[in-house]
C-alpha cells in the first residue's frame, strides 16, 4: 500500500507502511510463534502444536472505525491527529480506513464549518470538539459520535442534524460524547444519542451483533468474522455442553459458538456491550445464551465447582488475562480453553501460567496491516 501522508512525513502510524505484505505477516507469524514457543516450553515442554496458515487482510480500506482528532478553526477545521506542537494534521484521505469512512470524513469536515462546532486546541485548553468517531457497519451503515468539552454545542448539533442526515443519509446513528476533562482518552461516560436509532448493526453472515456508542468492536470486520468462525469450528469440534465467553464486549464470540442445547454465558464490565450483547441474542432466539455485567476474574473465582463448565473462552485486551485468571484457570477442572489476544506478549505470560493447559492449536490473524498490531487465536487443552 502507498500512502502520501506516510511519505510526506506528515503521518506515520503506520510504522509498517511501505514494506511488502507478505513480508509484514510472515514477520508477524515468526515472532508470534517464537514467543509463544517459549512460553509452552518454560511451562514443560511444546508438545504437538499446529500452526494453521495465517488469515489475511486487505491491504487497504479494511478499518471499520475511524478516531480523529478535531483541531484548527471553525472555518479550517481538521481531521486527525495532533502533531509534536499538539497542531491539526488532516487525515480526512487516510487509506487504511473503509472507503464508507473515506467518503464521510470530507463530509463531516464540512459540516463542522457548516454548523459552527468549535474545534477543541489542546495546548489552549479552548474550544468543544475534540473528536469524531465513525464506525462503518458492513451494510454501509454509519455510527458517527462528535465528543464535545461540553453540552454547549449540543443545540448547534440537534439544529444542523437534518442537514447533517441530508449529506450523509448512511448516518443512521448520531451522538453527542461529553468529555469535559482535559486528559488523554477519547470519550467520557456521558453520550446522547441524536437520532431515533440507537444500536448500528453489525451482521456478519448468520449473526447480527448491535453496536452501540460505547461498545468494543474488532477493527477489521473481514477478518473479524474469520476469526469467530475458527474459534467456533475448534469449539464444535469439542462439543462441550457448557461455555463461558469471558471479555465478550458485544457477543462476537458467544452468538458465534452458540447451539441449540449449548449454555453459553458471556461476562463483560461494560453494561453498553452487555445490552447490545443482549438484544443480538433475543433477536437470534438463543434461549441458551446469557450475558451479565460483570469482572471476568471475580465472575470465575466466586463460581462454584459444580456450576463450571466444560469450556472458557477468553478474548482480553492487550494486557492479558492476568496472573489471577490464569491461575485460576490453572487450577480449575476445565478441560479447555479457547484464548483470543491483541498481544502475544501477554498472552505467552499468560500460557507459561498454565502449565496443565497445552498449546494444541493456534492461528495468526492479521488484523492490523500496516502495522505490527495483530492477533492470534489459541486452542489449549489439558490432554
Amino acid at each position: 500500500m502507498q500512502c502520501d501522508y506516510f511519505d510526506r512525513g506528515v503521518c506515520r502510524s503506520c510504522t509498517l507502511m511501505g514494506q511488502p505484505y507478505a513480508d509484514q505477516v510472515l514477520d508477524k507469524e515468526i515472532r508470534t510463534r517464537e514467543l509463544l514457543h517459549d512460553a509452552v516450553e518454560a511451562a514443560g515442554g511444546p508438545g504437538a502444536v499446529e500452526w494453521l496458515p495465517a488469515i489475511t487482510s486487505p491491504e487497504s480500506g479494511y478499518r471499520n472505525k475511524a478516531k480523529m482528532v478535531v483541531a484548527g478553526t471553525v472555518q479550517r477545521p481538521t481531521v486527525g491527529i495532533l502533531d509534536h506542537r499538539q497542531r491539526g494534521v488532516d487525515l480526512r484521505h487516510c487509506g487504511i480506513c473503509t472507503p464508507g469512512i473515506q467518503r464521510a470524513l470530507p463530509v463531516l469536515a464540512d459540516f463542522v464549518a457548516d454548523a459552527g462546532l468549535i474545534p477543541y486546541d489542546v495546548a489552549a485548553r479552548r474550544g468543544e470538539l475534540k473528536f469524531v468517531l465513525v464506525t462503518e457497519s458492513p451494510d454501509g451503515e454509519l455510527m458517527v459520535r462528535f465528543v464535545l468539552r461540553s453540552e454547549g454545542q449540543l443545540p448547534r448539533l440537534r439544529e444542523h442534524l437534518g442537514a447533517l442526515r441530508r449529506v450523509l443519509p448512511q448516518a443512521v446513528v448520531v451522538t453527542a460524547n461529553l468529555l469535559p476533562e482535559h486528559k488523554a482518552v477519547t470519550e467520557g461516560e456521558r453520550e446522547v444519542v441524536l437520532t431515533e436509532q440507537e444500536t448500528l448493526p453489525m451482521r456478519l453472515d448468520r449473526v447480527t451483533m448491535h453496536l452501540r456508542p460505547q461498545s468494543f468492536f474488532q477493527t477489521n470486520t473481514a477478518v473479524a468474522a474469520q476469526l469467530y468462525d475458527q474459534a467456533s469450528a475448534w469449539i464444535d469440534e469439542v462439543a462441550p455442553a457448557s461455555m463461558w465467553d469471558l471479555y465478550c464486549g458485544v457477543g462476537g464470540f458467544a452468538l458465534h459458538a452458540a447451539r441449540p442445547g449449548r449454555a453459553v454465558t458471556g461476562i463483560e464490565t461494560s453494561r453498553e456491550a452487555v445490552r447490545s450483547a443482549k438484544q443480538s441474542a433475543r433477536e437470534a432466539g438463543l434461549s441458551d445464551l446469557r450475558f451479565a455485567a460483570d469482572d471476568a476474574t471475580e465472575h470465575a473465582v466466586r463460581a462454584r465447582p459444580d456450576a463450571l463448565p466444560e469450556l472458557v473462552l477468553v478474548n482480553p485486551p492487550r494486557r492479558g488475562i492476568g496472573e489471577t485468571l490464569a491461575r485460576w484457570l490453572e487450577d480449575s477442572a476445565i478441560e479447555h480453553v479457547v484464548y483470543s489476544s491483541c498481544n502475544p506478549v501477554t498472552l505467552a505470560k499468560d500460557l507459561a501460567r498454565m502449565p496443565s493447559l497445552r498449546l494444541r492449536r493456534a492461528r495468526l490473524l492479521d488484523m492490523f496491516p500496516q502495522t505490527g498490531h495483530l492477533e492470534v487465536v489459541t486452542l489449549l487443552s489439558r490432554h
